[in-house]
């Protein structure tokens, strides 16, 4: 009989149109494989609940808990007098506790699995498990890079939080038996800032279904016949996206327009603010929304752009259009934890200039066919095949005195 392990993620990991639900999902699936999974979640988006039987086909049990996401953010601020995470408080549910307590007692599992670090609170009483932690990134990085982009008083809610879930994070890696990132890159910056656990710090690469995300089908063009188009997709109620689309939509685009008037630029993704919505008043500027399949749009763009400013962990957009054969024009941040050739499997532009100038220089080369997109394909399929990359977890769960480390 196949052990039993109990996998908490903070969002219900299905469907994998998002970073977190990609990665989530992925292990997920790999781990119905191999145990009878116990998973706990949650769902704070309503049109997610048609997705519960699909999730429970991969679980011996599965318990989902409604997540009002304005509802949790009044109740983390409660906390903001204590020396609380913020974190912590949004993503506590007293009922979630309880079927976690009920499966230890009931259920013999010696296996634990926690996805992002505001899932570890279930379980810091589990000690006789063998827990591993998946950070996937260093969130409160994340809000350290918040703090610098905003201004008071959000700035000092942000660096609270930056330093109050960094103070956490080092806590629950000191009782873990591991903790997890999405790349070597992620994994280095918190053996900095946790040197202390650095012996138990490691990584497993995101993957890419290469088998969805292909150039190989025979997409119907969602575009007007003469556009040459930029695109850049993503969750368009995320802040680093909102970010990025806008200062590409007001500082970027309008030069490379003026050069190339039939050049487009699309942003393609669910739930655009009213700040990314108001980018499409913008000569050349469309804004989707939700797609029902993002494929044909990155088929048939002319390249793939993703201008992030503020950026943690791998991007899954930048993977996901490389599998695709397209040429991609990332920022710096954008490129972290990805391993590509610069020049030669995607382009890096580090500001403003950068990216209006070879933009322009790849448009006006004609080098949209040349051998990179084969190259940036390539490349995903070498790195990034989620089964290889998930045998880490094995590795782990099998090393039950926490000696082994993965590097």
């Amino acid at each position: 009989m196949q052990a039993a392990l109990l996998y908490l993620t903070h969002r219900i990991p299905y469907p994998p149109n998002k970073g977190d639900k990609i990665r989530s999902y992925h292990l997920l699936k790999y781990l119905s494989k191999h145990y009878r999974v116990y998973l706990g979640t949650f769902i704070d988006d309503e049109r997610d609940w048609k997705y519960v039987e699909e999730v429970k086909a991969f679980c011996e049990d599965a318990c989902f808990i409604k997540l009002n996401p304005f509802a949790a953010r009044i109740r983390s601020l409660t906390t903001l007098l204590s020396t609380k995470p913020l974190t912590l408080s949004y993503y506590y549910n007293a009922q979630l506790r309880a079927w976690v307590d009920q499966q230890l007692k009931r259920k013999s599992i010696n296996r634990i699995l926690i996805f992002s670090s505001a899932m570890a609170q279930y379980t810091d009483c589990a000690c006789d498990c063998h827990r591993i932690v998946d950070f996937v990134d260093v969130d409160s990085d994340k809000w350290r890079q918040y703090a610098e982009a905003k201004a008071w008083p959000q700035s000092w809610v942000y660096r609270r939080e930056a330093e109050l879930l960094l103070a956490y994070e080092k806590q629950v890696a000191r009782n873990y038996d591991y903790v997890t990132f999405v790349s070597e890159k992620e994994a280095g910056l918190f053996k900095q800032l946790a040197p202390e656990v650095a012996d138990k710090t490691c990584f497993f690469n995101n993957g890419v279904d290469v088998e969805y995300f292909t150039p190989h089908f025979d997409y119907a063009n969602p575009y007007p016949g003469d556009a040459a188009v930029l695109v850049f997709t993503g969750a368009m109620d995320y802040w680093p996206n909102i970010d990025a689309v806008s200062w590409f939509a007001q500082a970027i685009f309008p030069a490379i327009r003026a050069e190339i008037p039939r050049m487009q630029f699309y942003i393609v993704g669910a739930r655009p603010s009213r700040e990314v919505t108001a980018l499409a008043q913008l000569p050349g500027v469309t804004v989707t929304g939700a797609v029902k399949d993002i494929r044909p749009y990155i088929a048939h763009a002319a390249m793939a752009v993703a201008p992030l400013r503020v950026a943690r962990g791998i991007q899954n957009k930048v993977l996901e259009a490389m599998a695709m054969g397209k040429i991609v024009i990332v920022s710096p941040q954008a490129m972290e934890g990805i391993y590509a050739v610069p020049e030669s499997e995607l382009f890096i532009a580090s500001d403003a200039n950068q990216f209006i100038d070879k933009i322009i220089l790849l448009a006006k080369e004609n080098r949209l066919t040349s051998n990179v997109g084969q190259a940036a394909r390539l490349r995903v399929l070498q790195d990034y095949n989620w089964t290889e990359n998930l045998t880490r977890v094995d590795s782990l769960f099998a090393d039950n005195v926490g000696k082994k480390q993965i590097k």
